[in-house]
C-alpha cells in the first residue's frame, strides 16, 4: 500500500532496471540515476528479466507518447504481478503532470516520482542522494557519444506545450558544473557531446541576464578529447546572433544547428504564440546560411495545429519547398490539457493530420535525396559509431545520433567505434550515404 506520498518505504534494491521513454533529455536524467545507484553498490541490471526492481522514466510530451508511458508501466506491474519483480516504480514528467491520477488508477506502483526528484527516487531505492555525483553518470549511449544538458525547464509561452507545465520554468546549470561534466565524460573516451535543454538559446538568461550558450559551446570545445560539441533545440525567436559566430569559428564546433520553427503561417505562428514571423524566420535561416557556410539546418515542424487551414498548411508546405532544410521532422497535433491552445479544440480529424504529415515529409524526401546526391565524389568527414548487419555505420557533422542521416563505410581495414576517419562517397540515399574509407 503507498503512503501519502505515493512511495512504500522498502529495503534496499540490488539489482535495478531502468527504462526511459521519450527524448534524449529524459536519458540524462537516467543516466544520472543509475550513476548514483551504481555507485551505492546497486547493480543496474541490462535487461528487465534480471532485475528485481524496476524504475520507468516516464515521457509525457504528447498523448502518443503518454501511452507508451502508461503502456509500459503496465507492462512492468504486470510483470511484478506474476513475480517477475518485487517492486516498480514510475518517475518523470508524465508522473510530474499526473502523479495524483496515476497513483489513484495505477495503485500496484510502490513509488510515483516528479521529473526533478532524483533524491526521492534513490532514497525509495535505499540508495543515498550524493551531490558530489552531480556530474556523474553510467552511460547509455554509445562510448564516444554523450548528450549534455545545460539547462532544465522553458520560459517560452508556447500555446501547443506542456512541457513548462511538466519541467517547471527555465533555469540554467552553472557554467563550473556544466564544464566539469564535460570533462568528465572526455576523459571517459567522449569525442561528442551532444548540447541539450528545453530551451539552449536561453542558457544564461537567470544567471547574468544575457544569453551565454555562444561562450558555453566555445568552452566546451575547447576541453582536451572532445572533437565535436552540437547544438540542439535552439528557439528562433531571439536568437543570439554570436551563436553563429562560434558555429563558423571554432573547429570543434559542428556546423549544425537544430532550430525547431513549428510552422511558417504567421497565422498559425501568432496562435502557436512563437513570438516570431515567418518574414523574421527566413531571415535568420538566411543569416545562419551565410555567416556559417556549410551549416547543416535541421527542423521540427507541427501540422494539423487548431489554427492551420488548409490554406496555412500550404504556406507550410511553401516554405519547406524553399528553405530546403537539411533535414526535418514532423509531429501531427497533440491537443494537451492546461496549455493555451486546449481551448481551441481539435478541429482538424486525426487522419487529415496524418495526410498532412506525410506530404511534407514526402517533399522533404525529394530534399533530402537531392542534397544527398550532391555530395557522391566529396570527401567527408565521419565518426565511426558501430558495425551492423557487417558494415561500418557512422555519421558526419551533419548528422545528430538517432534522429539524423548515417553513413555505410566501407573500408579496406578494421574500423573502431569512435574514431573518425576521411570516406569518398560513392552513393546516395533518402536518408543514407555509402561511402569508401580513404584514411
Amino acid at each position: 500500500m503507498s503512503g501519502p506520498d505515493g512511495t512504500n518505504a522498502a529495503p534496499r534494491a540490488t539489482r535495478v532496471h531502468v527504462i526511459t521513454m521519450g527524448c534524449a533529455k529524459n536519458l540524462v536524467d537516467s543516466e544520472k540515476l543509475m550513476a548514483q545507484l551504481r555507485l551505492g553498490n546497486v547493480e543496474i541490471t541490462p535487461t528487465l528479466e534480471e532485475a528485481e526492481v524496476a524504475v520507468v522514466n516516464t515521457c509525457g510530451f504528447i498523448a502518443a507518447a503518454r501511452e507508451e508511458s502508461i503502456d509500459m508501466i503496465i507492462d512492468t506491474v504486470r510483470r511484478k504481478a506474476g513475480g517477475g519483480l518485487r517492486r516498480v516504480y514510475a518517475m518523470g514528467c508524465l508522473t510530474e503532470r499526473y502523479r495524483e491520477e496515476i497513483i489513484g488508477e495505477i495503485p500496484e506502483l510502490d513509488g510515483v516520482f516528479g521529473s526533478n526528484d532524483l533524491p526521492g527516487v534513490l532514497q525509495a531505492l535505499g540508495a543515498d542522494y550524493r551531490t558530489e555525483l552531480l556530474g556523474e553518470r553510467l552511460l547509455t549511449t554509445p562510448s564516444h557519444t554523450a548528450y549534455l544538458k545545460v539547462s532544465e525547464g522553458c520560459d517560452h509561452p508556447c500555446s501547443f506545450c506542456a512541457i513548462p507545465l511538466m519541467r517547471g520554468g527555465h533555469r540554467s546549470r552553472p557554467a563550473a558544473e556544466i564544464l566539469d561534466e564535460a570533462a568528465r565524460l572526455a576523459g571517459r573516451g567522449v569525442r561528442e557531446l551532444v548540447v541539450i535543454g528545453q530551451d539552449t538559446t536561453a542558457y544564461g538568461l537567470d544567471l547574468e541576464g544575457r544569453r551565454t550558450i555562444a561562450p558555453l559551446l566555445r568552452r566546451l570545445g575547447d576541453l582536451p578529447g572532445i572533437e565535436w560539441v552540437r547544438l540542439m533545440y535552439a528557439y528562433p525567436a531571439q536568437f543570439p546572433e554570436d551563436v553563429a559566430d562560434a558555429l563558423a569559428e571554432h573547429p570543434h564546433l559542428c556546423r549544425y544547428l537544430d532550430l525547431p520553427v513549428q510552422h511558417a503561417s504567421d497565422t498559425v505562428l501568432r496562435s502557436m504564440r512563437r513570438g516570431i514571423t515567418r518574414r523574421a524566420t527566413l531571415e535568420l535561416l538566411d543569416a545562419l546560411r551565410r555567416r556559417v557556410p556549410g551549416i547543416a539546418l535541421r527542423t521540427t515542424l507541427i501540422v494539423g495545429y487548431p489554427a492551420e487551414t488548409e490554406r496555412a498548411f500550404e504556406e507550410l508546405l511553401d516554405f519547406v519547398r524553399d528553405v530546403r532544410f537539411d533535414r526535418l521532422g514532423v509531429f501531427t497535433y497533440s491537443q494537451e490539457e492546461g496549455t493555451a491552445a486546449h481551448p481551441l479544440g481539435d478541429p482538424v480529424p486525426a487522419a487529415e493530420k496524418l495526410e498532412r504529415q506525410r506530404r511534407v515529409l514526402e517533399l522533404q524526401g525529394r530534399i533530402s535525396l537531392e542534397r544527398n546526391e550532391a555530395l557522391v565524389g566529396t570527401t567527408v568527414r565521419v565518426l565511426v559509431d558501430r558495425r551492423e548487419d557487417g558494415a561500418w555505420m557512422g555519421r558526419t557533422e551533419r548528422d545528430a545520433p538517432e534522429i539524423d542521416h548515417e553513413v555505410v563505410l566501407h573500408a579496406g581495414r578494421p574500423l573502431q567505434a569512435g574514431e573518425f576517419c576521411g570516406a569518398r562517397v560513392v552513393d546516395a540515399l533518402e536518408h543514407e550515404l555509402v561511402a569508401t574509407v580513404i584514411e
